[in-house]
């Protein structure tokens, strides 16, 4: 469940973070200190399960942007 969750979550949560404050760079931030905090409190205690939050953190970064363009291609 740990191993679906760090998938899938980080992304999700740079995609909502950054739609809700319309701007990728806070949303990633934001993301960061989410995951950093579950790291202190011990929720995430191995080295794939980081690994695994960053690759799925540079995804949601990258649909983020994406995102970002989509909208000014469209106004």
């Amino acid at each position: 469940m740990k191993i679906l969750l760090a998938i899938f979550m980080p992304a999700f949560l740079v995609v909502f973070f950054t739609r809700v404050t319309y701007n990728q760079y806070v949303g990633l931030l934001l993301t960061i200190a989410l995951i950093c905090a579950s790291v202190y409190k011990g929720y995430t205690d191995y080295w794939h399960l980081i690994i695994l939050d960053a690759a799925s953190l540079t995804l949601g970064f990258w649909l983020a942007n994406q995102m970002k363009k989509q909208q000014r291609k469209g106004a």
